[in-house]
């Protein structure tokens, strides 16, 4: 791995990092970043329905939903990429480090526009669960269009990257052999979601389907949210599509 990619890791990790200690430092804050979280992940779940009650593309959703999408922290795992990050082509195969570097710039991303959300709930008097309504409003305050373009255009990256993989017989040996030495090494984690992601994609059999309907569905939604009138639409209870997915 060059220096440059490896800065580029360590940069986005750090990143992380200021902002979950700005939030522990600010127990409101953390706690409407929860909020948050917790039902962007309902939305997805809605958005996403008809795959998670597939077989085929089931293991897949849950895999973008838990490990990219998801409420739960990932403190443990980004110590571990942070502390692999200088070595890695001592742990993982060589093709993989890309794939971390764009995972590391998402996750900080993601973070930074949850935290950003966040501030502008508590900002307008909306702290504590979220709705449909408070959404709109902090989406809009939050994020601009071309930042979560990133944002989708990162996670269908990262979804290529992992079906890639599963087409390679020596990476999956790879990493099936890393397998007692990255536990053995504290990277137990790490070593986790590699292994779920090859396993979610290479159930497949091909992603292409899914990664289309992925782009088609977030840009549509991003799109709607974005809309100058979303907000009116919202607060009038009657939702056209794809406004319709927010719990």
């Amino acid at each position: 791995m060059s220096s440059a990619l490896a800065d580029r890791i360590l940069a986005h990790l750090q990143t992380v990092a200021s902002l979950r200690a700005g939030r522990q430092a600010d127990p409101l804050l953390d706690e409407q970043v929860r909020w948050l979280k917790g039902y962007q992940a309902r939305r997805f779940e809605r958005t996403y329905a008809d795959l998670l009650a597939t077989s085929r593309y089931q293991a897949a959703t849950r895999f973008f939903l838990e490990e990219l999408y998801g409420p739960q922290e990932f403190a443990d795992r980004d110590a571990q990429f942070a502390r692999v990050v200088p070595g890695m082509s001592r742990f993982f195969p060589h093709a993989v480090s890309e794939t971390v570097a764009e995972l590391g710039e998402l996750h900080a991303l993601s973070e930074s526009l949850d935290d950003a959300a966040a501030r502008h709930l508590i900002h307008i008097g909306l702290a504590g669960p979220v709705n449909a309504v408070g959404y709109v409003q902090a989406w809009q305050a939050a994020g601009q269009a071309g930042v979560r373009e990133r944002q989708i255009t990162l996670t269908l990256a990262i979804g290529r990257a992992l079906d890639d993989f599963t087409r390679s017989r020596l990476l999956r040996s790879s990493l099936r052999l890393m397998r007692g030495p990255a536990h053995a090494a504290g990277l137990a984690a790490l070593q986790r979601f590699l292994e779920a992601g090859f396993d979610a994609f290479g159930g497949m059999q091909g992603a292409d389907d899914f990664l289309r309907w992925v782009g088609e569905r977030e840009r549509a939604l991003a799109a709607a949210l974005f809309a100058p009138d979303a907000l009116q639409r919202v607060r009038g209870g009657t939702l056209p599509r794809p406004l319709d997915q927010l719990p």
